[in-house]
């Protein structure tokens, strides 16, 4: 299970301009974020995959500013190109065995 390290935490504050009096709050979005890309895209590893931390940073940001039901609609392609990409890598797996 990926979890949200004060690495990506401090990231992720940097990127949003805040300070540190939001930490709790901020890594329970990130964590709710991570757990729902997860769950839609696959098993993706936050630290590793620059466009799934991408996504998660974006949809924290969207829930940050009280907007979440604007990100699935304005990110979609990107969703469905990570879950596409999942699939033909689990496709891969079964024809290698």
């Amino acid at each position: 299970m990926n979890e949200i390290t004060p690495e990506l935490l401090s990231e992720f504050k940097d990127r949003m301009k805040l300070g540190d009096d939001e930490d709790n709050n901020l890594t329970r979005i990130l964590k709710a974020s991570n757990d729902d890309l997860q769950r839609i895209c696959g098993d993706y590893d936050i630290n590793t995959h620059e466009v799934f931390k991408e996504l998660v940073f974006e949809r924290s940001r969207y829930v940050y500013n009280d907007a979440l039901e604007y990100f699935h609609t304005n990110f979609l392609t990107q969703l469905n190109n990570l879950n596409i990409a999942k699939a033909l890598e689990s496709s891969d797996v079964d024809e290698t065995v």
